[in-house]
């Protein structure tokens, strides 16, 4: 009776429209409630779920992103990208895909690579004679390279969930499965721009792709400062976000000369509400995580996944369609907290590595970032490119079998992810 009025009251809260951080609050309470615990354990479990030292990283990165979005360094990024792609048919799509990869290397946010490089390149996209929503489908699905490939807040998330895992395996094992799903988009880009019969774009030459390179060396040296600073163990990865935070502020504002007090002001108001937004789930779901735990909602699931079967490779077929479906109706950074403590032990116990499993919860939910109904990046880019949802939805399905195909790679084949990592041990 006890799980019932906790999910009950939690999807009744979603149902009528409540942010999910305080449906999970609210859920939590009267599970405390009916449960006759006292209220101050769950405001132990609120405050706890909060005070981790890692959590500091998030808006450092957060902020960074914002800085390099206000501040030239998409702009530069793309640039790059158009110089180094060359003359093949449709390839600004291509360009779209690359320039999400480097820019989502950078920023580690999918909505802020999706608005920043979409109000760029899809306008270009269309006076080129690119169809509105083929600009669209592959500036939102190629976002979700923001989420994979390091650094990524949502990853400190994942290793908070799971109970304090290395943030700097997490992080080089999202750089391979990261560029290999970029892959797979942009072969899906190059596939649907020969089909509808987009022109080739010329190639500029080495000398632009030389010039290019330094132009947006200063801006890609943020993710070379924030990833090398954590996988060398010369600094934590606090400290690498602050550290990354102040370059991203110091190159946008003296180097590329772009970042106007306007600008700076909206960077940090952005940065501050979506932090708080974070630090609010972080703390419900942790009371919430207290309540699973309490109810033995992860022994019940294992059991009723292997009274199903017992083959790994069908349950975990099971966990990634439940993820899909997750994905598409809640936020991402609520199922992380909520779905790692439910998951992660099933996939231990069919041998999986926690760092696998991270890669995999990455992509997964980040696919449901450009999905219906609540998909962000799906409604950010139909914004941007002036495109009814409906209508790219029809068109996207060939790039979300780019993505899954990325995602089924790395969930039955480990070396994807855990190839580099082994090579740190």
């Amino acid at each position: 009776m006890g799980l019932s009025i906790l999910f009950g009251i939690f999807f009744l809260g979603l149902l009528v429209g409540m942010p999910v951080a305080f449906a999970l609050g609210l859920a939590a309470v009267c599970g405390f409630i009916y449960e006759g615990l006292p209220l101050f354990i769950g405001f132990q479990r609120v405050l706890s779920g909060v005070s981790v030292f890692s959590l500091l990283a998030i808006p450092f990165f957060i902020f960074a992103g914002e800085l390099m979005m206000q501040g030239g360094i998409a702009n530069r990024l793309v640039r790059l990208a158009a110089s180094a792609v060359g003359s093949i048919r449709g390839g600004l799509g291509v360009v779209n895909v690359l320039s999400s990869m480097l820019f989502g290397g950078i920023s580690g946010s999918a909505v802020a690579d999706t608005s920043a490089l979409g109000s760029i390149l899809i306008p270009v996209m269309k006076d080129k004679g690119y169809d509105p929503d083929y600009a669209v489908n592959v500036t939102v699905t190629s976002a979700v390279a923001g989420v994979v490939i390091p650094p990524s807040h949502n990853m400190i998330l994942f290793a908070v969930a799971a109970g304090g895992l290395s943030v700097s395996q997490l992080f080089i094992a999202g750089i391979v499965p990261g560029m290999l799903m970029c892959v797979c988009l942009a072969i899906v880009a190059y596939w649907v721009a020969v089909r509808r019969g987009y022109p080739a774009e010329q190639y500029p030459g080495f000398k632009a792709l030389l010039i290019a390179t330094v132009a947006a060396l200063p801006g890609l040296m943020t993710a070379i400062i924030i990833v090398g600073g954590v996988l060398s163990g010369v600094m934590t990865v606090t400290e690498s976000g602050a550290f990354g935070a102040i370059w991203a502020f110091l190159v946008t504002l003296f180097v590329y000369r772009e970042l106007t007090w306007p600008a700076f002001k909206r960077a940090v108001l952005t940065s501050v509400r979506t932090t708080a937004l974070v630090m609010l789930l972080v703390a419900t779901a942790s009371a919430f995580s207290y309540l699973l735990a309490l109810y033995r909602v992860p022994e019940l699931l294992a059991e009723t996944v292997t009274s199903i079967s017992d083959n790994p490779i069908i349950i975990l077929l099971m966990i990634n369609v439940i993820l899909l479906v997750l994905g598409m109706i809640m936020d991402m950074a609520a199922l992380i907290l909520i779905c790692t403590p439910i998951f992660l032990p099933i996939v231990i116990g069919l041998g999986m590595d926690p760092i696998q499993f991270g890669v995999i919860l990455m992509m997964n939910l980040g696919l449901g970032l450009c999905t219906p109904p609540v998909g962000a990046c799906l409604f950010v880019g139909c914004v941007v490119g002036k495109v009814r949802i409906e209508q790219a939805v029809k068109t996207i399905w060939p790039f979300y079998i780019a993505i899954l195909a990325a995602l089924m790679l790395v969930t039955y084949v480990p070396a994807f992810s855990m190839f580099l990592p082994s090579l740190m041990e």
